[in-house]
């Protein structure tokens, strides 16, 4: 639009395709939720607030589609937004805006209804040209994934994507595993060598001394350092055809890193009920929804996904055949 540029991913809303959404909601910054204003909330609606509120999408908005077939009833209105608020407050989702349309009369899409006077708020497109949008980054602790290693002459080029935070020439940086400490030395964005570097920029980076660091490797500032962890608590959407059983052994791949991790114990965790009833307590079946517990080979540094995105997320693979089966959002609290 002449005031924004937007991307969309839309994501199918019956129950096989929640994976979708998820996929979806995993880098949005603002999701759109449609409700009939006949049918109000059902059981569809709940669980991708549910989606939207584990995924930590920082704007949600409740578009009540089909005000022309309720007469542009306020009272209709009102009523599937409180009982869409309880919800959301169950599920933690701290805030939404609520948007009556009528997708077919152009209702409050682009520009303001004469049929609703009663609602004084945006139309859609208005909110989504004005709404604060921001990478989230800038303020989150520093977290740089090592991704390739350069070796120039006698120096070493740590390569990769700033994924939050920001890092400066002269910063006191830890090494993930390892633990080792040591200080940023230079840093080069697209050849050009500059004093600091900011997230999402892809950098390389050159450390004092001759450190032994690798693809898989995570450098953070050394105040605040991530969780190094080998047992992994998360929410998560189980995307395979596959069940996710108790026991099974799998690649969790995280920023970088890929570890060998063992599945400890699996729950409903409170999420809205599941995709294929009867595949049993201990397993997870295609687009349901969960807690998980794993136990890794090896340590991983990860934050809490409710603080950082990028460094809480991860994938499960299977290490048959590489498939993707399930994506997880670290909880460590």
């Amino acid at each position: 639009t002449p005031r924004r540029r937007f991307i969309l991913a839309d994501t199918p809303g019956h129950v096989q395709y929640t994976r979708n959404m998820v996929t979806g909601a995993s880098t949005a910054e603002l999701t759109v939720i449609l409700v009939d204003a006949r049918n109000g909330v059902v059981k569809q609606t709940r669980r991708h607030a549910a989606i939207a509120a584990l995924l930590r999408v920082p704007h949600v908005v409740l578009a009540v589609n089909k005000m022309d077939l309720v007469a542009y009833e306020e009272e209709a209105f009102d009523r599937i937004v409180q009982d869409f608020a309880g919800h959301a407050e169950e599920l933690g989702l701290t805030g939404f805006t609520p948007i009556p349309v009528s997708a077919l009369a152009g209702d409050n899409v682009v520009e303001r209804s004469a049929h609703m006077g009663w609602y004084a708020g945006p139309a859609l497109l208005e909110y989504l040209e004005t709404v604060p949008v921001g990478d989230g980054h800038a303020g989150a602790p520093a977290r740089f994934p090592v991704q390739y290693v350069i070796r120039h002459e006698e120096a070493r080029h740590y390569a990769g994507q700033l994924v939050s935070g920001s890092l400066r020439v002269g910063d006191r940086v830890t090494v993930h595993p390892s633990g080792v400490t040591t200080e940023i030395t230079g840093i080069d964005v697209l050849g050009t060598e500059v004093d600091v570097a900011y997230a999402p920029q892809s950098i390389t980076v050159r450390l004092a001394g001759r450190q032994d660091v690798s693809r898989g490797d995570m450098i953070t500032t050394e105040a605040d350092a991530p969780t190094l962890t080998r047992d992994v608590r998360a929410a998560v959407c189980h995307l395979a055809e596959r069940p996710l059983r108790v026991g099974d052994r799998v690649l969790v791949r995280h920023t970088t890193r890929t570890v060998k991790a063992i599945v400890k114990d699996l729950s409903e965790g409170g999420y809205p009920a599941r995709a294929q009833p009867g595949v049993g307590k201990d397993a997870l079946a295609a687009n349901d929804l969960g807690r998980i517990t794993l136990r890794t080979a090896e340590p991983l540094a990860l934050d809490d996904y409710a603080d950082v995105r990028r460094t809480g997320a991860f994938i499960l693979v299977d290490p048959a055949d590489g498939a993707t089966l399930t994506a997880g959002m670290a909880d460590l609290s």
